[in-house]
């Protein structure tokens, strides 16, 4: 985007805004009306300009303008539905979209770190010995043994309450411990795909990995897909300390950060139906190709709002941020 072109086409509206703003309350009704069409508009323009070509003195005054125009038009600040319902269908997919390309290669790398782990577990008995004893890997492995019995040995509500927390609680150290220069991201990774390779090694060697996958698969696909934007996006907020670009390294860490909780908000709810799905289908006795359907169903739903309303929002200037008049008003400064 040429800013110089957009400041020209915009600047007119920003003054008018401005103008309107020291009327105070001596506005008509039609310039009431005005100002808030301006402040909406303007909000619109300060993502744009902060998702694509980020001035920093630009940014800090339409901040600023937004800031006040906010004040003005609604007064304190409060939570409502349709807060919540702009961070569903919008924050927070815009949120997820814009780090596709940090959790789109690791869960690539990750679900390939698996299968290397599963490889050379099935192809060493020598290492399935080093994991426990012959009678126990039997155990684990066999019809009816602990891998199949572990999905429904408690009561499928619990399990899923349980389940949910877990991985919410993983999702969220993913996110919060990226700041941490990435280092903490990666170790809950690599124990996460070692769970997984183990498995898939151990099944293998006893001929059972169809069986395995069919358990897995059925809310594997979409609690994986969440852990794996988790820990991209935690990298992302890990590598915004080493590189903060155009903003100072407190500002771009405070937008990266305050994305970060709005994404853990969201793929709580994401692993909720992760955990309903583990709790009551890979548990019941469909059929795996119907079990493995719903798991597939699900995650192309997932994707498909990601890429979908997360991509249209994103290319609107929506950057999972909170509201412009929610943010400091901090000058960014040139890295």
């Amino acid at each position: 985007m040429d800013l110089d072109v957009y400041v020209t086409a915009h600047r007119a509206e920003w003054d008018r805004l401005d103008h309107l703003l020291g009327r105070g309350r001596r506005l008509t009704g039609a310039e009431a009306d005005e100002l808030v069409a301006l402040y909406q508009r303007t909000a619109t323009h300060l993502s744009v300009i902060q998702t694509t070509t980020p001035d920093p003195a630009l940014t800090a005054r339409l901040t600023q303008l937004v800031a006040r125009a906010r004040a003005t038009v609604t007064g304190t600040r409060r939570a409502s539905w349709r807060d919540a319902a702009h961070f569903l269908t919008t924050g927070f997919p815009a949120a997820v979209y814009r780090s596709r390309h940090w959790w789109v290669p690791t869960a690539v790398l990750s679900t390939l770190l698996a299968a290397l782990i599963g490889w050379w577990i099935g192809a060493h008995p020598e290492v399935q010995s080093a994991i426990a004893a012959p009678d126990e890997l039997r155990q684990m492995t066999r019809p009816g043994g602990e891998y199949e019995t572990y999905y429904s040995s408690h009561p499928a509500a619990s399990f899923a309450a349980q389940v949910w927390t877990n991985n919410a609680r993983a999702a969220a150290l993913c996110l919060v411990l990226g700041a941490f220069l990435c280092v903490p991201v990666l170790w809950i990774l690599f124990l996460n795909m070692l769970n997984l390779g183990v498995g898939i090694g151990l099944m293998s060697s006893a001929g059972r990995l169809d069986t395995f996958l069919g358990l897995v698969l059925p809310h594997g696909l979409l609690e994986l897909t969440a852990v794996f934007v988790a820990a991209g996006t935690g990298l992302r907020l890990g590598w915004t300390v080493i590189d903060p670009g155009p903003h100072s390294r407190r500002t771009a860490l405070a937008q990266e950060g305050r994305a970060a909780v709005g994404m853990a908000v969201g793929l709580a709810l994401v692993l909720f139906v992760a955990g309903v799905i583990e709790g009551f289908v890979t548990p019941s006795g469909l059929p795996t190709w119907a079990r493995v359907a719903i798991g597939v169903a699900a995650e192309a739903a997932f994707l498909l709002y990601v890429y979908v309303l997360g991509g249209r929002a994103a290319r609107a200037g929506e950057a999972g941020d909170v509201e412009a008049a929610d943010r400091s008003a901090e000058l960014p400064t040139a890295a």
